[in-house]
């Protein structure tokens, strides 16, 4: 009868601490007590799965009880030692807390460790999995696991430690085992494989010990399933990959390319080989989502062997990485990350798993030829920088150097004024009742110099007249312009028709300087109005671009009707020339229709108290001032009683004349 075969894993598990590998802290703190007789009652290990737990029990179990011992190196050849490799030990007791994990279990070894040890010096158990047990099963042994019988020791093994009560945890020793690297895997792997004569090439073992996440025990496993291939074949690193359904790293480079490189006809194409191949869906996208995640860590890691170290990737495969990480921004390859495991979540909720799989790949092919953030980062600037370009107000030569109002009066002393000086008032022209057409002319054109001699209007180069924009344009200031002009150059670049009316019909200007403008109102309500940064930014923006200055200071007040009076009049309305909009569209008709009734509005406003039938614009219906005794329903300020709130503002904007 020929000999069972025995595993791998099983026939090369370490006897002694000198054949654990990667836990060299743990093998130095186990030795150090057992030489100096400093025996714990208890220990706890904790670590991932194959790191070598059990492993480790059963050596210190057979290092106490060797007929030689307690020593570093078990005979292997006493009763006991042989029981402990066998796996049929008397005195250490191995329970598996996942099947044996109830209180009654519990009770059951507070009972057995009452006896004595049979052939070795203590009675060790070593509970697997401790974690399993319930808390009634946990607190049972709680007392005996502090204080056990002198010759009990207890071991216990867990992979998941945060599960343990941490009054179990206080009472033992603990030692976390870490996972054991892939140099050292590989290492044991080819010692193993000469050892049975497998052949397999240094990149199989590499893949092998890549895939088993830090487990030696699992690269065992794997390496004598793969061992029974061909015998004649060396193994290499696809069979591996075919043996685990994995994706060859070829095959997930080309895919990959196709992906970055936005040709999705390549990518649906070898989609459909791979998955004809046998590979799930999820297989695939778990395998794209490592790739890029090891291209992520390439691209940012220059040193080859810390690539290397944190990917798990052979030398030529990280250079291969790095050539294609030149042509992707670390942006970029997060977004497909972040797409890939959106994907991957659709795709275990779902029947048809191949199809999002294939949404998945003409999602990311379509969309990751998008520029990087720099490059987005770049248009927006050049955008920006044309938009402020483009609407920029336009400064001519006074905006450099800010021009003084000066008085051409003859006067001894010549030092230019710095206060505009009022003039004789303008006499305003009779309006007509009727539309008239605003003419485009030029805002300034009073404000030009004059020659000294003629006393003519000599008009200069730069001044030429030009097309009329949405924003507003600096005007240098001439000699001798009166307040009425000024005024009415500011208004002019006033480009909100609302604003402008308000200032033109209810305000006097006071003071006109490129330092400040003082406006006054005859009442509080408008003048609060007139703080309000509705009203107030686009005077101050107007009287900026007028003067040719970088900021003004605009001084609102509250005069008497003297002050109003004696104020510049507020100049002709035919000389507040309307902007004509770059293009006509419906809004822009709108608004065109809305400033001729304003205009239309301001012109009734300065119409005589009672005007002629004749006089009143079509469109409109004006009551005028009436007698208390002629007007139905009025009080006793000319006003009607019975008319809304918004009725009463719109008579008083316009000195007592109501519009229905």
């Amino acid at each position: 009868m020929t000999q069972r075969y025995l595993p791998l894993y099983r026939k090369y598990r370490p006897q002694t601490f000198k054949d654990l590998i990667g836990q060299e802290n743990i093998v130095k703190a186990l030795t150090n007590a057992i030489n100096l007789n400093k025996i714990s009652h208890a220990y706890l290990l904790c670590g991932p799965r194959g790191t070598g737990k059990t492993t480790t029990a059963r050596i210190i179990a057979k290092s106490l009880n060797c007929a030689k011992g307690p020593t570093l190196e078990p005979c292997g050849e006493c009763p006991s030692c042989k029981d402990i490799a066998n796996s049929t030990p008397i005195d250490v007791i191995e329970i598996d807390a996942a099947s044996n994990r109830k209180v009654e279990d519990a009770r059951n070894i507070l009972e057995k460790i009452q006896f004595v040890p049979v052939n070795g010096r203590y009675k060790i158990y070593i509970i697997d999995e401790v974690h399993m047990l319930t808390t009634e099963a946990f607190n049972t042994l709680l007392k005996t696991l502090e204080e056990p019988p002198e010759n009990v020791i207890f071991i216990l093994a867990t992979t998941e430690p945060h599960k343990v009560l941490d009054t179990i945890i206080s009472r033992c020793q603990r030692f976390d085992f870490r996972r054991i690297t892939t140099e050292d895997i590989v290492a044991r792997l080819k010692y193993i494989s000469q050892q049975e004569n497998i052949n397999i090439t240094d990149e199989a073992l590499f893949t092998i010990a890549r895939s088993s996440a830090g487990g030696m025990r699992d690269s065992l496993a794997l390496l004598d399933q793969i061992s029974v291939l061909d015998a004649d074949k060396e193994i290499t690193p696809d069979d591996v990959n075919e043996m685990l359904g994995r994706l060859s790293f070829e095959t997930l480079f080309d895919l990959s390319s196709a992906i970055t490189n936005a040709d999705t006809q390549k990518a649906i194409t070898l989609l459909d080989s791979v998955y004809n191949k046998g590979n799930e869906p999820f297989q695939i996208i778990t395998n794209l989502i490592q790739y890029f995640r090891n291209l992520l860590v390439v691209k940012n890691c220059a040193d080859r062997k810390i690539a290397a170290e944190l990917t798990q990737l052979a030398e030529s495969h990280i250079l291969q990485q790095k050539e294609q990480s030149q042509t992707l921004e670390p942006e970029q390859i997060l977004y497909i990350i972040e797409r890939l495991s959106f994907y991957s979540k659709e795709i275990k909720d779902t029947t048809n798993r191949y199809l999002w799989l294939e949404l998945c790949v003409i999602e990311l092919s379509s969309n990751v030829k998008f520029s990087s953030y720099s490059q987005l980062l770049e248009r927006i600037e050049r955008l920006e920088s044309g938009a402020v370009a483009a609407h920029a107000p336009v400064f001519s030569a006074a905006a450099q150097k800010p021009a003084q109002v000066v008085n051409t009066a003859p006067a001894v002393n010549t030092a230019p004024a710095a206060i505009v000086k009022e003039q004789p008032k303008p006499e305003i022209t009779e309006m007509k009742s009727e539309p008239q057409k605003i003419e485009d002319k030029p805002a300034v054109a009073a404000a030009q110099p004059q020659d000294e001699t003629s006393g003519n209007i000599q008009p200069e180069p730069q001044m030429q007249q030009q097309e009329h924009s949405a924003e507003p344009q600096s005007v240098p200031v001439a000699a001798g312009a009166d307040v009425a002009t000024v005024w009415s150059g500011i208004l002019q670049n006033i480009t909100s028709i609302p604003s402008r009316m308000f200032f033109y019909n209810l305000s006097r200007p006071l003071e006109l300087t490129p330092d400040g403008i003082t406006i006054g109102f005859g009442k509080e309500i408008f003048v609060k109005q007139a703080q309000d940064n509705s009203k107030n930014a686009p005077l101050k923006k107007a009287a900026m671009a007028y003067f040719g200055v970088s900021d003004i200071n605009i001084h609102i007040k509250l005069v008497d009707e003297n002050e109003m009076a004696q104020a510049a009049p507020k100049p002709a309305i035919d000389k507040l020339e309307r902007k004509q909009p770059p293009a006509q569209t419906n809004n822009n008709y709108a608004q065109n229709d809305e400033e001729e009734e304003s205009i239309a509005l301001i012109k009734n406003a300065e119409a005589p108290t009672n005007p002629s039938k004749t006089d009143v614009p079509k469109d409109l219906s004006i009551t005028t001032d009436a007698a208390p005794s002629d007007t139905e329903g009025s009080n006793g300020n000319n006003m009607p009683v019975n008319i809304s709130d918004r009725s009463r503002m719109v008579m008083e904007l316009f000195n007592g004349k109501f519009i229905d």
